[in-house]
Order: C-alpha cells, then sequence, then structure tokens
C-alpha cells in the first residue's frame, strides 16, 4: 500500500498492532495504519470481525494478520507480540484500542460490571504495553505505544464509574509510560477520540444522528465543530501522525480529535493555592473556599450541552 494512502505519512516497514480492530474505530486504525505501509497485527474477540478487517487490508494490498482474544490477559498480549514478531519480524506500534460498555448509575453498578471495563480497558492496556515494550526495548529502535482515552475519563459522564475511572487511568498511565520509555526511544501518548460508534449511540442525545450517519446522511457542521462527532475514519489520521517519524517527540500528551476538531488537553494542574500560617482547620478552610478557591471550582461532566 502506498504512503500516500495515509495522507503523506509514510509507516513502509513498521508492524502495529491494534486491538479490538473488529469494527468501528479500531476497524478504521487499522485500516488506515495499514493504507500508510504498516504491516498489522488486527486483534478482536469477535473471528468474523478480525478476518473482515485483515481482508479489507490485503484486498487493498496491505499485510494483516489476527489473533482472535480478549484483551486483559498476560497471554493474550504475548499472543500480540508474537504475531508480530513471527509473522513480521518485529514490532513498532501498539494502538491498545478494544474496549466494552457496562453502563449503569454507581448505587446499581455491579462488581461484574466494574470489573469487565477494568479489565478489558486498563489490565488489557496494561498487558499489551507491558508486552510491547519489552519487546521494543528488545528490538531496539524505539517504537510508538497510543492508548485509547475518552472525554468522559477527562471531565466524567453520569452513569460510567467504571468506564470513566479506565479512561482517567489510561492517561496517566501513558504518562507515566512516558516517563520510562523516553530512554528508549518509546513514546506513549493517550488519545481522545469522538466519533459517531455503536458506544455513541448509547447517548440518548446522538442515537437519531447515528441512525441517520449509518443510513448514508452527512454529519452536519455543527455536530463536526461544537461536538467534534465525525466519523471512524476522521480520528485514523491522528493514529497514523503519531505512529509515524514526524511524532518521534511528541509523548505524555492526551491528544483529542473528532469530526473536524484537533484539540491537545492539559495536565491536571493546580487551579488556586491559598497558604496559611501555622496550618488549617475547619473553619479556615471554609473561609478560604470561599474567598478564594470557590471562583476556581471547575464543573463535571461534558463540555457540550447534550439536551
Amino acid at each position: 500500500m502506498s504512503a500516500a494512502a495515509g495522507g503523506g505519512a509514510d509507516l513502509a516497514g513498521k508492524v502495529a498492532i491494534v486491538t479490538g480492530a473488529g469494527r468501528s474505530l479500531g476497524r478504521s486504525y487499522a485500516i488506515a495504519l495499514a493504507a500508510a505501509g504498516a504491516e498489522v497485527v488486527v486483534n478482536d474477540v469477535d473471528a468474523d470481525s478480525a478476518a473482515d478487517t485483515a481482508a479489507e487490508i490485503e484486498r487493498a494490498g496491505g499485510r494483516a494478520t489476527t489473533v482472535v482474544a480478549p484483551v486483559g490477559p498476560s497471554e493474550t498480549a504475548e499472543a500480540l507480540v508474537d504475531a508480530a514478531t513471527e509473522r513480521f519480524g518485529r514490532l513498532d506500534v501498539l494502538v491498545a484500542n478494544a474496549g466494552v460498555l457496562r453502563d449503569r448509575v454507581l448505587w446499581k453498578m455491579s462488581d461484574d460490571d466494574f470489573d469487565a471495563v477494568v479489565s478489558t480497558h486498563l489490565r488489557g492496556s496494561f498487558t499489551c504495553g507491558r508486552a510491547a515494550a519489552i519487546a521494543m526495548r528488545e528490538q531496539g529502535e524505539g517504537g510508538r505505544i497510543v492508548l485509547i482515552g475518552s472525554p468522559a475519563g477527562q471531565f466524567g459522564s453520569f452513569g460510567q464509574t467504571n468506564y470513566c475511572a479506565v479512561k482517567a487511568g489510561l492517561v496517566a498511565m501513558a504518562r507515566t509510560w512516558s516517563l520510562e520509555l523516553a530512554r528508549a526511544g518509546i513514546t506513549a501518548n493517550a488519545v481522545i477520540p469522538t466519533a459517531l460508534s455503536p458506544m455513541t449511540a448509547t447517548i440518548p442525545a446522538y442515537a437519531e444522528l447515528y441512525e441517520r450517519f449509518l443510513e448514508g446522511e452527512p454529519i452536519p457542521a455543527e455536530y463536526r465543530r461544537d461536538h467534534a462527532l465525525g466519523s471512524p475514519e476522521d480520528v485514523a489520521p491522528l493514529i497514523v501522525w503519531l505512529a509515524s517519524d514526524a511524532a518521534s517527540g511528541v509523548t505524555g500528551q492526551a491528544i483529542g480529535i473528532g469530526g473536524d476538531r484537533l484539540t491537545l488537553y492539559s495536565h491536571p494542574g493546580e487551579a488556586a493555592v491559598v497558604f496559611r500560617d501555622g496550618g488549617w482547620d475547619p473553619a479556615g478552610i471554609g473561609d478560604a473556599w470561599e474567598r478564594e478557591l470557590a471562583a476556581h471550582a471547575q464543573t463535571s461532566g461534558p463540555t457540550v450541552p447534550l439536551d
């Protein structure tokens, strides 16, 4: 496949793993990486979906192989790395995308609801990231690790205790890995995608828009800009760019993309600081809150109204 298909990014000779690549966003990432020249290990729990993605890559002249297994267990992570190195001879890029939803409000969320999301998103990214880092460090030529966050992890989202927690954790994980892997020339970044997808369709405010999108209607400009909602293919260029040599100096960042919007998220920082000689008591804290801190308090939830 030609580098031109990747929008100017040349990934020829590179090998990428994409988890959860059977459909929607993960599928678009795998196809775009292949279009830029990478050979791709396609992972999904659904064998037919994984095979469809790999077949699409091969029809376009690329090379792909599949690993059908749920992420989370270390055995899956090792199988993915083995598939890359045994089939294609190396590993350069990991895109840890696989995820599930188990939405419930706090008082109705079961242990299984919580654990399923943590196991897939957080543990799955950890085990895959660890296996990839070991292989890349042994290879000695650097590498790229891309974790997939969410606006929910940045701002919170009603009914998504589990999902918000893991997505916030993934951003922190990427920042930590950017420090630990810097000497090896391996970058680690988090992408915060927003796109019309089966997950987006679970948000009532977007359900009708998603149905119209599936029917082939264009996405209105206000959604592409104000809501940062486009197609999964609108997100893929950021994945390709981060995988390329052009982004070799970019690490430890959380970068959002969707529709027509590209966003660099800030690291958490101190919004305001107050000092009191000798320390604090409850009354002093209450007074400082009213006088100095309350004006800097930050809201939770989406930055775009969904009503």
